[in-house]
């Protein structure tokens, strides 16, 4: 009974070990991270800095292409690299929320690319503007 746990344990031992190095030898290519999944602005300022940024790395083999960067809605605007990110190089992409409309954010971008682990990757923003003082502002939703 024992010489079969034995057997058995190395068995699966060997198949998760095949399987890992299987894993690694399919990673070539380009593959994206990026530095958060969310940007909190925490609260602005009605018209105060909607800028932000978000570091992309090529932790892959092969030049990382992003081929669009795609905002939820005309307040959001990124701007994307156009040149290829080389291996273990990285790049940013730069995000504009129109900070002129009063209320919650929670936006999101899309970015597309030739990544083999994530060809679509979403980041978002989220935060509140407030209005400015003396100014009452009037809310403008922002869906």
């Amino acid at each position: 009974m024992k010489k079969a746990i034995f057997t058995l344990s190395l068995l699966v031992a060997g198949m998760l070990g095949f399987n890992a190095m299987a894993q690694e030898v399919g990673a070539s290519g380009p593959s994206i991270k990026i530095d958060k999944e969310v940007h909190d602005y925490g609260t602005v300022e009605q018209g105060g800095n909607g800028e932000c940024t978000f570091t992309v790395t090529n932790t892959g083999t092969e030049p990382l292409v992003l081929q669009m960067c795609k905002g939820s809605c005309g307040c959001t605007v990124p701007t994307c690299p156009k040149e290829p990110i080389a291996p273990g190089a990285s790049a940013t992409i730069t995000v504009k929320y129109d900070t002129n409309r009063v209320g919650p954010i929670n936006k999101t971008v899309t970015v597309t690319s030739n990544a083999t682990n994530e060809p679509s990757k979403m980041i978002r923003i989220k935060g509140n503007i407030v209005a400015k003082p003396g100014e009452g502002g009037t809310t403008t939703p922002t869906n």
